[in-house]
């Protein structure tokens, strides 16, 4: 009996597994509506680069780049982007309070609501998308509307499997309660 229920475990995980890994986030659609703000979390490629994109287009009317490095500056930034110095002195706001997700998202809780944002595109990769979402919507109001963008990647097996973990593991610990 034990054997059983705990093959059946093993299906339900590898299985879990697969449509984790078929079911990665997608960018936003091109018609998705303009936001108060953009959300880029660090910590993979391209996240900071399509936030800064987002908001030179006009997506947002501000940046947050969360989990930022203390020592990075705004001038750091521009230099590496190559964006316009303007944008990234008015509008660009850089979060160093964060090291992993959920404290990511606590993050962007406090700066959505210091600003009164009703609305958020949330930028980071495909791999990471799920979580993050899962994060987002724990902490921020239910009033705020997030818009996933996801920044397409090529994910190893090694980081869809660490993730996939991730993500299995955190929402354990919220149901356990832990």
């Amino acid at each position: 009996m034990i054997a059983r229920a705990l093959a059946f475990l093993a299906i339900l995980y590898v299985l879990g597994f697969a449509l984790f890994a078929v079911t990665l986030g997608d960018p936003a659609p091109a018609d998705s509506p303009n936001v108060d703000a953009i959300v880029a979390i660090t910590g993979g490629k391209g996240r900071i680069e399509h936030g800064a994109k987002l908001l030179a287009e006009g997506k947002g009317r501000r940046l947050l780049i969360a989990g930022a490095d203390p020592s990075v500056r705004k001038v750091d930034l521009v230099a590496r982007l190559h964006a316009p110095g303007k944008l990234f002195d008015c509008c660009v706001d850089l979060g160093s309070e964060s090291v992993d997700t959920r404290s990511n998202a606590e993050e962007a809780k406090r700066w959505i609501e210091r600003h009164h944002y009703k609305s958020i595109r949330l930028v980071t990769s495909d791999w990471h998308m799920r979580r993050a979402r899962y994060e987002f919507n724990r902490q921020i109001d239910r009033n705020v509307k997030i818009i996933p963008d996801a920044v397409r990647t090529e994910p190893n097996f090694g980081t869809l499997f660490a993730e996939y973990n991730k993500y299995v593991l955190r929402r354990l610990s919220v149901w356990l309660d832990i």
